[in-house]
């Protein structure tokens, strides 16, 4: 049987994310396979507010293997969506 395409384990993943942790997630930021599955960055909205753009966001890295089973899970960091995340100078 041959690995999983990317989408399928995409939608594998964010299920699985979105189950462990309660909330749905937004969008992924990162994707880069390995020789053991996937390492995925995954966004979330950790915590609404009014308006939008000061909503509370969290970074999930998300590591799966080929078929998309998550294997491990953990928060990177979190910042208001209306923060880039980089540093500016």
């Amino acid at each position: 049987m041959s690995p999983a395409s990317l989408p399928q384990v995409l939608r594998r993943a964010r299920a699985q994310l979105e189950e462990l942790i309660g909330r749905p997630a937004e969008g992924v930021v990162s994707a880069i396979r390995d020789e053991d599955g996937w390492q995925l960055i995954m966004e979330v909205t950790e915590l609404a507010r009014v308006p939008d753009s000061t909503s509370i966001v969290g970074s999930y890295e998300v590591r799966v293997d080929r078929d998309g089973e998550l294997l491990e899970y953990s928060r990177t960091g979190r910042y208001a969506r209306n923060q880039s995340g980089e540093d500016e100078q």
